[in-house]
């Protein structure tokens, strides 16, 4: 059935990517009208271009091109370029995903324009407000229509905010939706990947660091990467840099071992792929506690907070802090085959999307039956 509804999706990060591609898709397949905007916050090639190609993820109908910049400066230029973006296109919904600037900004001018906001990966808290995604969190639930959530918790945080019952739908996880479509892809990937890198499944940790509390002051990148190196010892430690990691990697005054293999941003499917086999994961990304969770790979956490706790309370995901201390107990217990195991949450399912697709339908058939009553 095709509906007279147009549809913006404001992207700007690797992890909007993986969540906007399949409800792209079933927008598509209830032949709804679809814009894309990519705001350019992610814009290295590495980081971005690839992540299009690898999720069948149309190329953007808009790019803003913002780039880098403090998160005022970046929160500024999106709107500054969103706002004649949304006058022109005149969408009937505006689709933001995750915690990023570019979703915060979105918002703000959405709601200054009178246009419905619809949030994916809604009611997310890590009740730690010195993380600017937890701003980002906050400000853009109170401003949305429509809540999307992917988990109990997620409803239970916007009711204790008093957030209006009919505002919050409880989809799932629209990440899972990409990870279950693209698994079969990224495990045809393994053996080169595996030759190219010189290892074996289930015999090496996979570590992604990127947040600013990690990586930023060099003192703290320093004692991580000297806990790293002892861990390399006794199992080979993979490590894909995020460019910001890998300019800090480069001030940071600590030898790496050999067995300590630093590698270049990989895209979507190889790091699926290295996440899939490995003995486990340590990261600090939102992420990667899901997938690791869905996976049923022990994953720790170099944050003393997740906005994702149900990867605690019910998947893999060990919080791990800055107590490297910890992190050393917790690889030898990995080692030793007694790291923890967990399950699948509700409605991970890979159906997350459709949910979306039908709740944003039923808006549009339920808005044209009150306009039509009201006449």
């Amino acid at each position: 059935m095709n509906l007279p509804m147009r549809v913006l999706h404001v992207v700007g990060a690797r992890p909007n990517f993986m969540k906007t591609a399949p409800v792209v898709a079933a927008l598509t397949g209830r032949g709804v009208s679809q814009v894309l905007v990519h705001t350019g916050q992610h814009y290295d090639e590495s980081m971005s271009d690839v992540f299009f190609d690898e999720l069948d993820l149309p190329r953007p109908d808009v790019n803003l091109a913002v780039g880098s910049g403090s998160h005022a400066v970046q929160t500024a230029q999106v709107m500054t370029r969103l706002e004649p973006v949304v006058l022109e296109r005149a969408p009937d919904w505006v689709l933001v995903y995750g915690d990023v600037n570019s979703t915060l900004a979105a918002a703000l001018v959405c709601a200054k324009l009178g246009v419905p906001v619809a949030h994916v990966e809604a009611g997310l808290r890590s009740f730690d407000r010195r993380m600017p995604e937890e701003i980002n969190r906050l400000v853009t639930d109170s401003l949305a229509t429509l809540l999307f959530t992917p988990s109990a918790d997620g409803d239970e945080n916007l009711h204790r905010e008093g957030v209006p019952v009919d505002r919050i739908r409880r989809v799932g996880n629209v990440m899972i939706d990409t990870l279950t479509r693209l698994l079969p892809r990224a495990r045809e990937r393994w053996p080169a990947l595996a030759a190219t890198l010189g290892i074996a499944p289930g015999e090496y940790v996979l570590v992604t660091l990127h947040r600013p509390s990690n990586v930023d002051d060099e003192a703290t990148l320093s004692r991580i990467l000297a806990t790293l190196a002892e861990l390399s010892a006794d199992t080979t430690v993979v490590f894909p840099v995020h460019p910001r990691t890998r300019e800090r990697l480069a001030r940071a005054r600590v030898a790496q071992p050999a067995a300590l293999r630093l590698a270049d941003p990989l895209g979507y499917l190889d790091f699926l792929s290295l996440q899939d086999s490995a003995l486990g994961v340590v990261t600090d990304s939102g992420g990667v506690q899901e997938e690791t969770t869905f996976l049923g790979i022990p994953c720790y956490t170099l944050r003393a907070s997740t906005e994702r706790p149900v990867t605690v309370e019910v998947g893999t995901n060990v919080l791990i802090g800055d107590d490297m201390d910890r992190l050393r107990r917790e690889m030898g217990r990995l080692r030793a085959g007694q790291a923890k195991r967990g399950s699948r949450p509700l409605l991970w399912d890979g159906a997350a999307a459709h949910r979306i697709a039908d709740a944003l339908c039923d808006e549009a058939v339920t808005s044209r039956a009150r306009a039509t009553f009201e006449r």
